[in-house]
């Protein structure tokens, strides 16, 4: 799978989502800022991007993801 790919799914599923992503073999490393996180446990906001990539990795074209989600401006 292609980061553009991994990119346009989560897109699709977070609109405002601002999407960096990094494919080390089938291993995902992504970094998600949105506003959709807001409020969010870092379990929900998680629950959310692999909702988002579920059929890449059912299919097996991502084993693993790593990631970090984040809202804008918040330090």
């Amino acid at each position: 799978m292609q980061e553009q790919d991994i990119i346009n799914a989560v897109v699709a599923a977070i609109p405002d989502a601002q999407v960096e992503a990094r494919m080390e073999g089938n291993h995902a490393h992504l970094t998600v800022t949105s506003t959709a996180f807001e409020g969010l446990s870092p379990v929900k906001r998680q629950q959310l991007v692999y909702s988002a990539l579920s059929q890449a990795i059912a299919s097996g074209a991502i084993h693993a993801v790593h990631m970090k989600t984040l809202v804008p401006g918040a330090h």
